[in-house]
């Protein structure tokens, strides 16, 4: 019988280090003999991906919280069914960019929707399926904003303003403290070296 992977998830605020910490952690794990599928929310189906343009796309009209909201649940729901659920089914390691703790920090936290109202689309959407561990890179949003401006262009949420990015770090901390077991908070604000180094320590302890 093929045993159950683990599901692993990132996430952090704007100018965390995910993207190169992504990276880091998926070369970690398949260095280890696991069989890893790298994915992103929102995103990582084909229709995820068209919801994900649309979703980050700064310069289409304002979009309501309700239909943000909505729409990023609509792209998890295709995720879960063509991606997350058949891959850990098969035994598979599964490493995504973002996943419902973003929702309840931007949409929530960010945004201000209720956070029963969120709980109510990740029960019927999730089905009680829960990441086994999050790695949460915490940052200060004004050391994210500064690395987002020299990155370049800007996406509909990286243009928003600092008091959305401090609720959004808020929301995420938050959300930590309610699950200690599965999150693992890494300083982001310290050099990539200090990162990496205690993401290592973290992915040793799951292995």
């Amino acid at each position: 019988m093929t045993s159950h992977g683990k599901f692993i998830t990132l996430e952090g605020g704007e100018g965390a280090g995910k993207s190169t910490n992504m990276q880091f952690i998926y070369e970690r794990l398949c260095s280890a003999g696991k069989d890893v599928v790298l994915t992103r929310e929102p995103g990582g189906t084909a229709l995820g991906e068209r919801l994900r343009t649309l979703l980050l796309d700064s310069g289409a009209e304002r979009m309501h919280s309700d239909t943000e909201l909505l729409l990023m649940f609509a792209a998890r729901a295709e995720h879960l069914a063509k991606v997350i659920r058949p891959a850990l089914a098969q035994g598979r390691w599964v490493l995504c960019d973002r996943f419902t703790d973003a929702t309840y920090a931007y949409q929530g936290g960010g945004r201000g929707i209720q956070e029963a109202r969120i709980a109510t689309l990740e029960e019927w959407v999730q089905q009680g399926l829960q990441p086994d561990v999050t790695f949460l890179l915490d940052v200060p949003p004004e050391i994210g904003a500064t690395r987002v401006v020299q990155r370049g262009v800007q996406d509909r949420f990286e243009l928003e303003q600092r008091e959305f990015f401090e609720r959004v770090r808020g929301a995420y901390l938050q959300r930590a403290q309610q699950a200690p077991q599965r999150f693992k908070v890494v300083d982001a604000g310290r050099s990539l070296t200090q990162v990496q180094a205690q993401l290592a320590t973290y992915i040793a302890g799951i292995l």
